[in-house]
């Protein structure tokens, strides 16, 4: 009876290391998890490079730090964003 225990216990101790070991693998910097466990790359506002406040992004519109507006003007020194 206690060999049947300590097999089990052993077995279990086997189990919970195997399951740890795999949780902890990680994607590698600039990558995280996608759907169905899978590496995705990291995509930030800009897609490719740091997005700078003020500049225009085709298909996106001007960054003003928090969205992405369509239009901006001047106004009163500084810039408008609509």
């Amino acid at each position: 009876m206690k060999r049947m225990i300590g097999l089990i216990l052993a077995a279990g101790v086997a189990v919970a290391a195997a399951g740890t070991a795999d949780s902890r693998e990680g994607c590698g910097p600039g990558f995280h998890r996608g759907p169905y466990n899978g590496c995705r790359p990291n995509r930030g506002p800009g897609f490719g490079g740091p997005v700078v406040v003020g500049n225009y992004y085709h298909g996106r519109g001007y960054w003003d730090g928090r969205r992405y507006w369509q239009h901006r003007d001047r106004w009163h020194g500084g810039w408008r964003y609509r």
